[in-house]
């Protein structure tokens, strides 16, 4: 089942996004759901089978790393096969790889614990939401590893107001290069604005790379080529 394309993981084919939800049975678990998306034969996965592999391969990975880099842990994690193009693992991958280097750029955080937080909260953000909700997962990810990090809850002060302004900034730069969706552009792009938060406001300094050229553009059909931050060109 190679999804690396962001195409139908049961037969290949390309997706298709409604306008409004239907009701569509799982392909591989067989569980109905509301869905706007299937592929062009009809096929619908859910988003816990089309993420259950790739999360486990972002927990043992960040469980095991020493790396303050969370650009170069989500490059790292994003070669397996089971990250694919799209999709909503990217919802846990980026908080994941924040809640690793900011623990080992110093953060007090039970990393064990965090990551299986970062599971349990990214796992409920709905795939697509950067287009029907318009507030991308990405984002919000970033906004979760904040929360988890600074055990933000809806009662708290100034961490509350924090957490906020880091998810608002991450859907800025997101949505300052437009669309169509690219998990990866936005995951590398809340990324990036997290790290620069935290050391500012936690002053925790994770490392960042001078510059990020991805090597995933290939495998998407929607890519922006030279009008994304990270085309290689």
């Amino acid at each position: 089942m190679d999804n690396k394309r962001g195409a139908c993981l049961v037969c290949g084919k390309p997706l298709q996004y409604f306008e409004t939800e239907r009701e569509l049975t799982c392909a591989l678990c067989g569980k109905t759901f509301s869905s706007s998306a299937s592929c062009m034969d009809g096929h619908y996965v859910c988003d816990e089978c089309h993420a259950r592999q790739g999360v486990e391969v972002i927990l043992e990975h960040c469980k095991k790393s020493a790396s303050r880099d969370p650009v170069a842990l989500a490059r790292e994690i994003m070669a397996d096969p089971y990250i694919y193009m799209h999709g909503n693992e990217h919802h846990i991958l980026v908080g994941a790889v924040l809640l690793t280097a900011y623990r080992n750029a110093g953060g007090d955080i039970d990393l064990d614990a965090a990551l299986e937080e970062m599971r349990a909260r990214g796992s409920k953000y709905p795939g697509g939401s950067c287009g029907f909700w318009g507030c991308c997962g990405a984002a919000v990810s970033a906004g979760m590893f904040w929360s988890i990090a600074t055990g933000t809850t809806p009662l708290s002060g100034k961490s509350w107001g924090l957490g906020n302004r880091l998810t608002a900034a991450a859907l800025d730069a997101i949505g300052e290069t437009g669309g169509p969706r690219c998990c990866k552009r936005n995951s590398y792009t809340a990324i990036r604005t997290a790290a620069a938060f935290v050391k500012e406001h936690l002053g925790a300094a994770m490392e960042l790379p001078e510059t990020i050229a991805c090597t995933h553009y290939e495998e998407n059909q929607q890519c922006l080529r030279r009008h994304c931050p990270y085309y290689p060109g």
